[in-house]
């Protein structure tokens, strides 16, 4: 088993403040008289679950118990040592604790804050500005000249599988996927082969069109009308940005509130030069 980061007292410390309340606090392990519990297997799934994603599902549980039991073994052996003792580490433990406040705030007054409610109302007011688009997929067959493209007319005639043609005699990259050139709206082909396309009803194969890349035949497999995005395929993505956004203006407000020293000359003066090209909140 591949050993999961290590746990930092800065991230315990995060997940203890994010406010989570878990009824069940069953000992599931415990490290020289010292418990683990459901509790810690729930704050350490929210810390490394990402870290599980390649790992069966009947064996996850069983690594985040190995896992504990490691940064448990790791912090005895700190304390052992007094590694948590002395200036430096008063310092770094203060560290820790604002690290953890900022996640607690982030994640319980910012990203709590964007509802899938919230999220779903976006996504129809914009989807209702969304107008359907005709999309067209066909395949085609790229030669060098107009015989090439007339012989390859012919065969089809003949009983020739399109497909099967484009992968034997398409000098286009589409060829090895039988000329599949999958969905598409007006505007993203070259004027000649989409003159072409609209004109074809679905099944139908054109006579030779010439285009910059040669000439071609084309098979028309099916129209169309567009439709946006599901909202679950989007749902995550539209998330992030309004997270984004939302800490973006709380964290200005802050900003705008808090009376802020820099006391370095050249940070203060990187973060002057970066505030009047526009890159850095005011």
């Amino acid at each position: 088993m591949k050993p999961l980061k290590i746990m930092t007292a800065a991230a315990g410390i995060t997940l203890l403040m994010a406010g989570a309340a878990f009824a069940d606090s069953k000992v599931v392990a415990k490290v020289n008289g010292v418990e683990i519990t459901e509790q810690d297997l729930e704050f350490a799934r929210a810390e490394v679950g990402d870290q599980l994603a390649n790992i069966p599902a009947k064996d996850r549980r069983r690594d985040l118990v190995l896992y504990l039991i490691e940064n448990q073994l790791l912090a005895g052996a700190a304390k052992k040592e007094k590694l948590n003792e002395g200036p430096k580490s008063e310092a770094l433990m203060k560290y820790y604790e604002r690290r953890a406040l900022h996640d607690a705030y982030f994640n319980q007054k910012i990203r709590a804050a964007v509802t899938d409610e919230d999220l779903k109302k976006i996504y129809d007011e914009q989807v209702a500005k969304i107008k359907p688009q005709t999309e067209y997929r066909a395949r085609h067959i790229l030669v060098k000249n107009e015989d090439d493209a007339k012989d390859i007319i012919k065969r089809l005639d003949g009983g020739s599988d399109f497909a099967e043609l484009a992968k034997e005699k398409s000098t286009g990259p589409s060829g090895a996927q039988g000329g599949d050139l999958g969905y598409f709206t007006t505007g993203r082909m070259v004027p000649e082969f989409e003159q072409a396309v609209v004109k074809l009803k679905k099944g139908d194969v054109s006579e030779p069109v010439k285009t910059q890349f040669g000439w071609h035949v084309i098979k028309l497999e099916d129209v169309r009308e567009s439709k946006p995005p599901a909202f679950k395929d989007v749902k995550d993505g539209m998330k992030s940005g309004l997270v984004r956004q939302k800490a973006v203006e709380i964290i200005g407000g802050l900003r705008q509130a808090a009376e802020i020293d820099i006391l370095d000359e050249d940070v203060k003066k990187a973060i002057e030069e970066a505030q009047k090209r526009g890159s850095f909140a005011q």
